[in-house]
């Protein structure tokens, strides 16, 4: 009898000690799930934190950058803005710096008074691509661009570089050789910049290969949407979603871009309203306007605008409009 006490005390204390042991592990293993979710997240929130506190540092030059008013001494927002707008443009920049020399500019796609953007070539020199070549977009600047323009082009040419989606043209490296016309360089779409491909859809015979029907169009919004998404779960805005902003490529693949040099080579689609600033204004939500708060609902209702432009095959939005009575206009209940 004393023995079976004994017996049963001991298999209790198994029993206890699995137990316990089972629970450990599987508190050391919630534990795991835990830390690893919150860096993953802090390191998102670092990101986003960081490109916007860039995007803020650069308000005032970025609502100016390359109107074609902008003399070439525009001081910008002083000495010390240039200084920290030079430190942040080479700290975002030196992990996508390359060699110019396996970079081969060929002719110009898209002029405009202080930027340019070329169609070329970039051969691969790593060990996987040695020899390849791959077609390629390149933005720079002319040389009416002052030192301001150069350091707000390269911030807003690489904020999407290290964001990988389908429907994201995000940036493949940077060529600063020449600091004062660097080179940035984007993968090659077929048709371009969908702004003037819709016009040329427009003025394209039936039976084209330029004719679109609505279902294509929808199919090509729905990936500006997807591409809006991603950035929103990043936890960043784009401030200036329109059709002028996006690129096509074969098969109709659209990925939404960056909007370096938009103001120069869109010059009529930007305002100035007396304070300034350089803005799409009838692109931009009423709170963007008058408080100029930007949120996933800005971005939201400029894509409702650049979802009327696909369907006009780029017409301009609220034509009748003066710039100076969007406000007014939107606060009146008009859409």
């Amino acid at each position: 009898e004393s023995e079976e006490k004994n017996d049963l005390t001991t298999s209790t204390h198994i029993f206890y000690a699995a137990v316990a042991c089972t629970c450990a592990v599987i508190i050391l293993i919630a534990l795991g799930v835990t830390v690893y979710y919150l860096n993953s997240q802090r390191s998102s929130d670092n990101y986003s934190k960081k490109i916007n506190c860039y995007s803020q540092a650069l308000t005032g030059q970025s609502q100016t950058f390359l109107r074609p008013d902008t003399p070439n001494n525009a001081s910008g927002s002083g000495n010390s803005a240039v200084k920290f707008s030079s430190v942040i443009v080479y700290v975002l920049t030196f992990d996508i710096c390359m060699v110019c020399n396996s970079l081969c500019v060929k002719n110009l796609t898209f002029p405009g008074t202080f930027g340019r953007i070329y169609m070329g070539t970039l051969i691969g020199d790593d060990e996987n691509e040695a020899g390849i070549e791959q077609d390629v977009f390149i933005k720079t600047v002319t040389d009416q661009a002052n030192p301001d323009q150069v350091q707000l082009f390269l911030t807003e040419s690489v904020l999407l570089k290290t964001l990988v989606h389908p429907n994201l043209h995000s940036v493949l490296g940077a060529c600063l050789d020449n600091p004062e016309q660097p080179l940035v360089i984007y993968p090659f779409l077929q048709e371009g910049n969908m702004k003037k491909f819709l016009l040329k859809c427009r003025m394209s015979e039936c039976g084209s290969r330029y004719t679109l029907n609505t279902q294509q169009l929808v199919y090509m919004a729905i990936q500006i949407i997807r591409g809006i998404q991603y950035l929103h779960r990043k936890k960043l805005i784009h401030k200036d979603i329109a059709t002028r902003n996006c690129i096509v490529g074969a098969d109709l693949v659209v990925k939404v871009t960056d909007n370096s040099l938009a103001r120069d080579l869109f010059p009529g689609e930007y305002n100035c309203l007396g304070d300034n600033e350089n803005r799409p204004v009838k692109w931009m939500a009423i709170e963007a306007l008058m408080q100029k708060r930007f949120s996933p609902a800005s971005d939201v209702w400029a894509f409702g605008v650049t979802l009327w432009e696909m369907m006009t095959l780029g017409q301009q939005p609220y034509a009748e409009v003066d710039p100076f009575e969007m406000t007014a206009y939107l606060q009146e209940g008009y859409r």
